[in-house]
């Protein structure tokens, strides 16, 4: 039989192929940044202008709490693949094509979570999303991975089996009761630059092909990307090709721009005011372990591991906190968050109030010329002093209200993306180090 084709249609794929170019070529300007846009931004499409400020805060807050929850969940269970995400979807959304020709997804940017995956046709059972779903039928680049295969054994224990005509099926569950299962297999991903508006291709990326997905999702998301530092992640799949390097630089939540993710040389954080701190390797490896070795409040340092009653300091345990992009707020240790209460206390002069909504433990009324002040908080990590902003340590979170958005926990401490904002922050999975540098994420990097 003879094959035809319709000619316009051969002159658009034609023009959508000519138009990406590879990694390699990229990294003569420096590599790829793309958007990342907070659900909560007017920038989403998520964005619900029937919502106050203030309301939007009180669900990222709530957000905090749950995934939280999830990410100790899977801390203390490595053994068992149980990805962790928030209810309700991520705090930042990435837009990335997939296939040939691409189709763009709008999917959660997790660096809690290693694998991408996107909900496929045909769909036996899935959560509603705006977007088509992906059809592997239509692009020419689609590879099913076999059950033998390393790609399909790199999944875990418990997250693969083996489907008809030998082909890998994935199943992932994560905290919240959300789950997606389906086939695993290589395919084009393909990041549009917000900087250089080429379109960079990255071929034969691990990635699952969701036939049977559910939970508690939002439609206007389309499925993960995976930027965690486990094997299956784009940042491990990609790390010979992007030197093991991405950063991100966050803006504040009222900002009217996009924050950006880099991959590549462009994600290199060097030069005057740089912090650097090592990357500690823990289990499970998805997460990001840093080791934080105290905290001050002006001039007072407080020990990480404070023991009440005590003359002596306990040792400080490595990998004692994970940094998160996917959590707002800033979970620390009770005994230490007690001490830094008391010692806010001491230096704050103002009109202590209850946090209306019961989350927050140290609040004061906001005065009426609307200006709050408060001791510079330095967060400790070894090597690395971070000084965090007070316009993210002591929140505005009900009108006329300021609380500090510092939680105690018994156990999993969370250095959380409120307290990054402003901040370019670079990962460099070869080094085993993570950079801090105050910037303003607002103007071009």
């Amino acid at each position: 039989m003879a094959f035809y084709y319709k000619p316009l249609s051969f002159l658009i794929l034609a023009t959508l192929l000519l138009s990406r170019i590879s990694f390699s070529e990229a990294t003569k300007n420096g590599g790829v940044t793309v958007d990342l846009i907070h659900r909560d931004s007017p920038l989403s499409p998520s964005y619900d202008p029937s919502t106050t400020h203030f309301e939007r805060l009180r669900s990222s807050f709530r957000r905090s709490i749950s995934r939280q929850s999830s990410l100790r969940s899977a801390s203390k269970s490595p053994d068992s693949f149980e990805a962790t995400l928030t209810p309700i979807g991520g705090e930042y959304l990435i837009k990335v094509s997939i296939g040939t020709p691409p189709v763009e997804i709008l999917a959660i940017a997790d660096t809690g979570s290693d694998l991408t995956w996107t909900q496929c046709a045909p769909c036996t059972q899935c959560y509603k999303q705006k977007a088509p779903l992906f059809d592997p039928t239509k692009t020419t680049t689609y590879r099913s991975v076999s059950c033998t295969s390393q790609q399909c054994q790199s999944l875990g224990p418990g997250s693969s089996s083996c489907g008809r005509s030998n082909g890998c099926l994935y199943q992932v569950s994560y905290g919240d009761s959300s789950y997606s299962n389906g086939d695993l297999a290589v395919e084009t991903l393909t990041f549009n630059s917000s900087t250089t508006q080429e379109s960079v291709a990255f071929p034969k990326v691990v990635f699952g092909c969701g036939h049977n997905s559910g939970g508690i999702f939002n439609e206007t998301g389309s499925g993960i990307v995976g930027l965690g530092g486990g094997s299956v992640s784009i940042v491990r799949q990609l790390e010979t090709t992007i030197g093991g390097k991405f950063s991100y630089c966050l803006t504040t939540l009222d900002s009217k721009v996009s924050s950006k993710i880099s991959f590549g040389p462009s994600a290199t954080v060097a030069g005057p005011g740089v912090a650097s701190t090592p990357l500690v390797k823990k289990s499970p490896d998805t997460f990001y372990y840093l080791t934080l070795e105290g905290v001050s409040v002006g001039n007072e340092a407080l020990a990480y591991n404070f023991i009440p009653n005590s003359k002596s300091k306990a040792s400080v345990e490595e990998g004692n906190i994970i940094i998160d992009s996917g959590t707002t707020l800033t979970f620390i240790p009770s005994s230490l968050y007690n001490e830094l209460e008391s010692t806010l206390k001491k230096s704050i002069s103002g009109n202590p109030v209850s946090d209306p909504q019961e989350l927050f433990e140290l609040c004061y009324e906001l005065p009426s010329n609307g200006e709050f002040s408060a001791p510079p908080i330095i967060a400790h990590f070894t090597g690395a002093d971070v000084e965090l902003t007070q316009e993210s340590t002591f929140l505005e979170v009900e009108k006329g209200v300021v609380c500090f958005t510092f939680v105690p926990s018994e156990d999993l401490a969370i250095f959380g993306n409120l307290h990054q904002m402003n901040f370019l922050i670079g990962y460099d999975l070869e080094n085993q180090k993570v950079d801090f540098l105050p910037t303003d994420c607002s103007k071009p990097q």
